[in-house]
């Protein structure tokens, strides 16, 4: 941190400086200890002496720009502040402190695990092994909840023939036999099945609905069950030999655990949720992100989350060059200083802070996504988490993911009616089951992924920049720690708003701010009461329920 300070340099310029002294004296990389920093302040030294000449050098000093960027400081940990994703004490849960500046009094404590899912990693290092073995991993993981959930004895191999109707676990592809190169989207000719290498070596087997298929243990009124491309399914029926399988039973995954209440305090609280872009299609004034701060400043929530795109790369003005500033000067200047106002005038407010894998001003471009780093926010009172993550607000667990799952899901879904067996009641106040957006809403949940079809859709997959190598820790909607599902799960679409209860969890699409809306919710011991989707222009159009 020394050498930064004295130097003017970033985390990440030091940490070239000591890949190239590496590679140019040593040809390995070493770790950075007390004996080899000596070498490092030399080889700094004389990089500083050449460049005392440059009229840059006290440009960059004038500047003020942060000495420590995001990625660096994963790595040491050298920031007084906790970074996400490096573990900073030996708790389960761990509450977000502020540097030298002080918060707001706040009554709302935002906490995180230990394990706060992705942080930066390098991308476009993807190993085919460590893919295939991720995927693997979900069908297995799947099959153990599935076989205990459902008390079956042993699971089978699909492409095995046999007599007598047995139990599959696998995931949902597309069977390249038939299909054509034009005809990507899955119908129930093109079903196949791809088990485990534990549990069928991998085998793609193609899949056949019988005549009489019914769903097992379903909501009320489901009605049938939907299918995509990487959905792990369990299905019950028997392969006779004729190179298929005929499914005549499909069993839902388990549900989660219902929402635990017992850790959240005893509060009141008002969340307010909006999502990029903050700005209209055709010019970069940021209209709407202006209107919204406005409403804000009359509303006071204690918490305001914000879900890029913030610069978004695909921004017409972006893509042709119709800027003369950086990405990040517009973000500083647009979004967080005027952010910084308000919470100058709300004391006790909280910004959480969620990036898009279409941020110019986030360095890592691909999904799961590390955090903002600390050259573009450094604020005490404003939270940078990564895409997706899991936080709590006074102990009420939240989900968010900026990427468009549900729309991707609507495109890729095909649904099967099938007659029901064994239903399960709603729960009061649930979403019906046989509604399109709570369908979608819920295999997010009960697949267990923040984004659950792989491969993505061929003219989407800009979209996502989907790194499964990443699954275990930055994609799970539940793991070691988050047990249950979430209290309030937060997908922003480019399809209508909504609110609805699914599985007893309330899911959120607050559309985007660039088409005028946003979402106000009140959370009371734990539990959301309120959900408000309302514009932010004067013409209010408020669409309010009572949970």
């Amino acid at each position: 941190l020394k050498l930064c300070k004295d130097y003017n340099i970033s985390g990440d310029d030091l940490f070239f400086k000591w890949e190239a002294l590496n590679y140019g004296f040593m040809a390995t990389m070493e770790p950075i200890t007390p004996e080899s920093i000596g070498g490092l302040r030399d080889h700094l030294h004389r990089d500083a002496q050449k460049a005392l000449p440059k009229p840059q050098k006290q440009h960059l000093l004038q500047s003020g720009r942060s000495a420590l960027t995001g990625t660096f400081s994963r790595n040491l940990g050298l920031l007084g502040r906790p970074i996400l994703g490096v573990k900073q004490e030996p708790k389960t849960e761990q509450k977000f402190t502020g540097s030298s500046a002080v918060a707001g009094p706040s009554k709302v404590t935002v906490s995180q695990s230990e394990r706060r899912g992705c942080e930066y990693y390098k991308y476009m290092y993807e190993r085919v092994l460590e893919r295939s073995g991720a995927l693997d991993d979900q069908i297995d993981e799947a099959a153990e909840l599935v076989q205990a959930f459902y008390e079956v004895d042993e699971l089978s191999d699909p492409a095995t023939s046999t007599e007598e109707e047995v139990t599959i676990v696998g995931r949902i592809t597309l069977d390249s036999d038939s299909v054509s190169a034009a005809q990507v989207k899955l119908n129930e000719a093109s079903l196949a099945l791809e088990s485990s290498r534990a549990m069928g070596a991998g085998v793609r087997v193609p899949l056949k609905f019988d005549s009489n298929v019914r769903l097992r243990g379903a909501k009320t009124g489901t009605g049938g069950a939907g299918f995509f491309p990487g959905a792990i399914v369990a299905l019950r029926g028997r392969n006779g030999g004729g190179g298929w399988f005929n499914v005549t039973e499909v069993l839902p995954l388990p549900p989660l655990p219902a929402p635990d209440m017992s850790s959240s305090e005893p509060s009141s609280f008002n969340v307010s949720v909006a999502c990029g872009p903050f700005t209209a299609d055709s010019d970069l004034k940021y209209e709407p992100w202006k209107a919204l701060l406005t409403k804000w400043q009359a509303e006071k929530p204690e918490i305001i989350i914000i879900i890029g795109p913030f610069i978004d790369c695909t921004h017409i003005s972006i893509k042709t060059g119709d800027i003369d500033i950086t990405s990040t000067e517009l973000f500083q200047s647009t979004i967080v200083e005027p952010l910084q106002q308000l919470l100058d005038t709300l004391p006790g407010t909280t910004v959480v802070v969620i990036p898009s894998v279409r941020d110019l001003v986030s360095d890592h471009a691909v999904f799961p996504q590390a955090a903002l780093g600390a050259n573009v926010i450094n604020d005490p009172r404003i939270y940078c988490l990564p895409n997706p993550c899991r936080f709590a607000l006074n102990g009420t667990l939240f989900a968010v993911s900026s990427v468009d799952v549900l729309f991707h899901l609507r495109k890729e879904e095909f649904f099967r009616p099938m007659s029901e067996i064994n239903p399960i009641s709603l729960a009061e106040d649930e979403t019906l089951a046989n509604d399109a957006m709570g369908r979608l809403c819920r295999h997010v949940l009960q697949q267990r992924s923040f984004y659950p079809i792989f491969p993505p859709p061929l003219d989407l997959a800009h979209e996502v920049n989907l790194d499964v190598s990443h699954y275990t820790e930055g994609l799970r909607l539940v793991d070691e720690i988050y047990v249950t599902a979430p209290s309030v799960l937060i997908l922003p679409s480019k399809l209508k708003q909504f609110h609805k209860i699914v599985d007893e969890t309330m899911v959120l699409n607050p559309s985007l701010t660039n088409k005028g809306t946003y979402t106000n919710m009140c959370i009371e011991n734990g539990k959301v009461v309120q959900v408000e989707i309302s514009k932010h222009t004067e013409a209010t159009q408020k669409s309010i329920s009572t949970v």
